[in-house]
């Protein structure tokens, strides 16, 4: 299943490879209509699951307006807690984003996500890590699971950096009351860092749900001379979308899909051309042989996530 992130949705500027920026002073009126159109197509291009969270800037009040002004009644939301956005729409910010795993700012932003209720299935820490102490904060712990209680929820994390497997194995670790506390992770995957599937089994087994985000590994699968380490990678992707008569993005999208097999996979599409062009990936499957080829090109996380922090807010 493939499911959409609101992340370039709810904010005009996110960690890329883009060298093109457009000078356009910011309009949020004009931002918030484009989102909600998004949101549409995405809806009326078969996607039900949407992703959001109170770090994506003004996603989830724009995936509120839109709830309310187009009435879906077979949708379902996932959102987390932890990251405050406080760029201000200004892309020279300094600082994009505060992350806090306190109860307070748990509290705090359930406040305003829980209006996501009765669509809201999944709630998540957002990139949940073990220096921000969060997997060992008992107070933290027992007020998600009054939620996941109290709500019907699924509780989850996302996770970033070179030890997400830890971060994997340290949650399923975790109970409240003697009952396992996290039924979904949300993590990274795709063709560069594959290191989640050591995990996969593991996951499948204890029924828990994989949501895979940054399967384009923000927009480094696409052919770029600043990256010509990867000419292998771009070879093979190449030739897969020619001989499916396909997209680059669509084949990267299907090889997270055909490889684990996950509950879901998120789209980051913020124009309706790419949004269209990732959901190609629906209209094949790639076979054994191609998905252990393109398992060939992994590199180490270390150097996926060094690369990646060089990235800028464009």
């Amino acid at each position: 299943m493939i499911g959409i992130g609101t992340a370039t949705i709810g904010r005009p500027h996110y960690i890329n490879i883009k060298t093109k920026v457009s000078d356009e002073p910011f309009n949020k009126e004009n931002f918030i209509l484009k989102g909600k159109s998004m949101l549409t197509e995405a809806y009326n291009q078969g996607i039900r699951h949407f992703d959001t969270a109170p770090g994506y800037g003004i996603a989830e009040s724009i995936l509120l307006e839109w709830i309310s002004e187009f009435q879906p009644k077979d949708i379902t939301i996932s959102t987390k807690w932890g990251y405050t956005y406080v760029a201000n729409f200004d892309r020279n910010a300094k600082v994009h984003e505060i992350k806090e795993h306190s109860l307070g700012k748990l509290n705090e932003q359930w406040e305003v996500s829980k209006q996501l209720l009765p669509y809201l299935n999944i709630y998540q820490i957002h990139s949940a890590t073990l220096d921000s102490g969060v997997l060992d904060n008992k107070e933290v712990l027992e007020r998600l699971s009054q939620l996941k209680q109290e709500h019907n929820l699924k509780i989850g994390l996302s996770t970033s950096g070179d030890n997400q497997n830890e971060i994997i194995e340290k949650a399923l670790s975790i109970k409240v009351d003697n009952n396992a506390l996290f039924d979904s992770f949300q993590v990274t995957f795709n063709v560069f860092d594959q290191s989640l599937l050591k995990m996969t089994s593991l996951l499948k087994q204890e029924n828990k749900a994989i949501i895979v985000k940054e399967a384009l590994a923000n927009g480094r699968v696409f052919p770029n001379i600043n990256y010509n380490h990867y000419q292998n990678t771009y070879e093979l992707l190449e030739s897969l979308s020619n001989k499916y008569d396909t997209s680059i993005d669509a084949v990267a999208l299907r090889f997270c899909l055909d490889a684990i097999n996950p509950f879901m996979v998120l789209s980051g599409a913020s124009e309706k051309e790419h949004l269209a062009s990732n959901l190609l990936a629906k209209n094949f499957q790639l076979t054994s042989e191609e998905i252990q080829q393109i398992k060939t090109l992994a590199i180490k996380p270390s150097s996926y996530w060094k690369e990646r922090k060089q990235l800028p807010w464009v």
